[in-house]
Parts: structure tokens; sequence; C-alpha cells
């Protein structure tokens, strides 16, 4: 199902003043040249070290204009390819896209409460962002299948978004090999010399803050950088855990992360389409749990997205966090503080826009089609206030009397379908008629409409010769990896 696209048009919202920006720049390049970045792969080092990095163990240390440099290579916008070119992905600038949550072990609904996710659940959800305009993009692990092997669940992941969506979809970051995997996938689906030319894949690279970048995440970095697909590289920032106390130092901190990685990405191979990434939140220092909604987050968010502009880089961020435990009052007041925020800095892609639950432990059924609502209104708020003559009505105002009405002017006949935002799955009803219906909550609505998305879905076409040749390739490589594994 075709998307419905968000080319943003208000102004900005610029949290910090430039001399601002430059002393977070300035306090991060200390941390870049002073105290360096772990990188856990010898091939790695190497790489760091040949481009001029000066390394030390582990350790790697970054002069701020080598930094300038490397990051200078990435674009500053690029296109992701999808089955169905007209959704295609155009990823920086003034575009903004949503994503699916990522992640989560487990799912919840309202009929079998919350369970460990399975394969089924990871269709599902692949089924329900291709059936929402609002979302943009099939996204990643939606779910972590808890039924299917550990060793091949990735393909199958793949594979689902590739069959049951022609949405853009995430690759696999957990080894180097299942990274090469989702890579071999998307050649065979779109061309191996196409998807050097735009990417075909996208792909969530965590940094493990404080100041590391694991083997596994390098291993996928540099296969996806060699195959010039896209990676977001996001600092997973906890302000109080792995980082400082202080909104400010945890800014340093991640902007140092990014940018270290950015810049591997393109000594790996220069041009390779990258995001500044930021999961950043704060921890209650009280019992230690991450708190979603957060002021000091809101503000992160604002500052993050203002240091990728000042890069020229597509900025990732955001998303209907909560810490509640299901769709309640809790979940809408923390998830919409936090896409606000997101709308207003302007973020290029969204991961988490809907189903997130528990901190990222949980992919809600209910929460994710509610959070769908949400999604349309910012569509229709980022559009920003049509003032053409259309819009200023002046032939309505000229044709009602004092004291009349528009509701049947032809200027409203002629946008009455189109004229306003309508939450389906919100009541806009007077108290006595929704009583009468049943009293019904939006949590059951909401359940209803899940099942009814999902009763109705039909897969988009794919080409069979394809599909003969994707399911080929996973059916040689699920043994190879379960021998590997065994």
């Amino acid at each position: 199902m075709a998307k419905q696209r968000i080319r943003y048009s208000p102004p900005v919202y610029d949290m910090l003043s430039a001399d601002s920006v430059q002393r977070l720049h300035d306090a991060s390049m200390r941390i870049l040249s002073e105290f360096g970045i772990a990188f856990y792969d010898d091939e790695a080092r190497t790489i760091l070290k040949s481009h001029g990095a000066r390394v030390d163990g582990d350790m790697v240390y970054f002069d701020p204009e080598m930094i300038r440099e490397y990051v200078a290579k990435a674009p500053a916008e690029f296109t992701q390819l999808a089955r169905n070119p007209e959704n295609n992905l155009t990823v920086g600038g003034d575009a903004v896209n949503f994503a699916p949550v990522y992640g989560p072990p487990y799912v919840l609904d309202a009929d079998r409460g919350r369970r460990e996710a399975t394969l089924e659940d990871f269709a599902n959800f692949v089924k329900l962002a291709y059936l929402s305009p609002y979302m943009h993009h099939s996204g990643g692990t939606i779910v972590e299948p808890s039924d299917q092997p550990v060793e091949t669940r990735h393909l199958d992941m793949v594979y689902s978004h590739i069959k049951y969506s022609d949405k853009a979809f995430m690759g696999s970051v957990t080894s180097a090999e299942n990274a090469a995997d989702t890579v071999r996938m998307a050649e065979i689906l779109f061309g191996a010399r196409e998807i050097r030319e735009n990417p075909a894949v996208i792909s969530l690279i965590n940094v493990s803050s404080p100041r590391r970048f694991d083997d596994r995440m390098l291993g996928a970095m540099k296969v996806y950088a060699r195959a010039r697909q896209a990676m977001i590289i996001t600092p997973f920032i906890l302000s109080g855990a792995m980082a400082p106390v202080s909104i400010g130092g945890t800014l340093a901190q991640q902007n140092a992360e990014a940018l270290a990685g950015i810049a591997f990405a393109q000594m790996v191979e220069p041009g390779t389409p990258v995001v500044y990434g930021s999961f950043l939140t704060n921890i209650d220092l009280q019992s230690g749990a991450p708190v979603f909604g957060s002021p000091e987050s809101q503000m992160g968010l604002y500052a993050s997205a203002q240091l990728a502009r000042h890069y020229k880089l597509p900025f990732r961020g955001g998303g209907m966090f909560t810490s509640s435990k299901i769709p309640d009052a809790q979940s809408a007041y923390e998830s919409v503080m936090v896409m606000l925020p997101t709308i207003m800095a302007r973020t290029n892609f969204v991961l988490h826009a809907a189903g997130w639950l528990e901190n990222g432990l949980a992919s809600g059924y209910e929460k994710f089609v509610l959070d769908c609502e949400i999604l349309g209104m910012l569509h229709t708020w980022s559009k920003g206030l049509d003032l053409s003559d259309e819009a200023l009505a002046m032939e309505s105002i000229a044709e009602v009397a004092p004291g009349g009405h528009h509701l049947g002017t032809e200027h409203t006949m002629r946008h009455f379908r189109t004229a306003f935002y309508r939450a389906e799955l919100f009541d806009y009803t007077s108290a006595e008629a929704w009583a009468e219906a049943g009293s019904e909550d939006a949590y059951a609505r909401a359940n209803k409409r899940v099942k009814k998305m999902l009763a109705s879905y039909e897969a988009p076409a794919i080409d069979p010769a394809k599909d003969e040749e994707l399911l080929d390739f996973m059916a040689r490589r699920k043994p190879e990896l379960a021998a590997k594994a065994s």
C-alpha cells in the first residue's frame, strides 16, 4: 500500500545558539582526541590507523580535522529503494519517515496478554505497517521471533519484510555474516549494481555506550559500507548510567560516539549513506529504570537534531516511547511528549514510531494502530498552514450572512471529505451516544481495528522468479548456519 509522504513545512525548532552548538562540538572533539573511542575489532583498528587515527590497544583517537574531513564525505540526502518504487524513501532534507518499533522480545494484545513474540507476530506487524498509509517504512526487527532458531531467524525476518510488504526495510546487524545474508537477499530482489547506486537496506548500528563499538556491530558496518548500504549510527545512551547525569555532557559524548562511527564508515567506503542517530533518554536515579517522555530527553532530542544539521547529515531520533506496560494514559502522554519534539526537530528517520511499550520490551498490537492515528495527525500538522486563495475562502465568507453557517456552501462541499483529519479510533460523539453504543474505550476500538486490518490484508504481488530465488537461498543457507552453530 502506498504511503503518504511528509515534507516538513513549518519552521524547524532550534534550541541551541550557534555558540552552543560550537561548544558541544568542541567538547566532542576533546573526547575524540584525548579520551578516545574503543573499537573491538582488529581489522577496524587497522583501517582507522591507515587513515591517520592514533591507535593504542583497543582505543582509537581522532584528530578534529580528520573527523571533519571524513564526516563531510557522507551524503546529506539519499534515496532508499523499496520493492514498490512509489514507496522509495528520501532520507534527509525536509523529508520525515516513520518506521515501526524495533527489537522487543515480547508482544501484547488485549486478547492473549503479554507473551514471547513469534514469527507469526513478526509477519502480523509487517502487515500492519504495510496497511498503514502513515507508516513509510517496513522497519527491521519489529519483534524478536523466539520460536525461530537464533542462527537463522534473520533470514525469516528479512524475507517477511520482502514478502508481506513492498515498503523499504532494514537489515540484520547481529553479525557480519547476517549482514552479508541481508545484502545478498537485497541483491536478489533489486540487483547487485542497482543497490550500489541507491541503497536497498538501511540498518541500525548501535554504539555500546560509553565510548565503544563492539565486534558484532563493526562486522556488520564493514559489510554494509562495502556494499554501500545505508546505516543509522546510533549511540544507545541513558543519561545517568552510560553518560553523565547532565544532558550537556551526555550530548557531547553521544556526538563523539556518532561522529567516530560515521567517520569509520567513510574510511571503509567514501560516500556510504549514513544517518546521525540518537537514542537518548535518562534513567530514574532512584530506581535505575529508563524514563521516556522526560523533559531532559526532549531537550536532548532537539539538540541532537541540531547537531546533525550542523554536520549536514540526516537525523534519526524520537519514537512513540513509553515506560507503560499497556496502551493507557501514561503511554499516550509519554509517547506524544516525545513525538512532538521529534516532528518539530524535523527528524528524517523516526524509528519506534508505532507499537513501543514497556521500555521497548514489548510491541503492542493495539498500541501500534493507536500510534498510527497520531502519525496521521502529524502528517497534517507537518504540512503547515495553507494560505492559498482557496484556503482563505473569501467566496464562502461572502456567501454566508451574519449569524448563518458554512455547512452547505460550495466551498465546504468541495472540501468536506478532506478538510480536517479525523482519527477513526477516537470518539467524537456525545457522552449519551457513546454510552448507548457500549462505552467502548480506545483500547477496545483498537483491538477491533487490528483484527479487521489483518483479516482484510492482501499481500502485494512479488515477481515469482525472485521469490523462488529468495526461498532457494534461504533453503541453502539455513543448514549451513545451523551446522556452524552446532
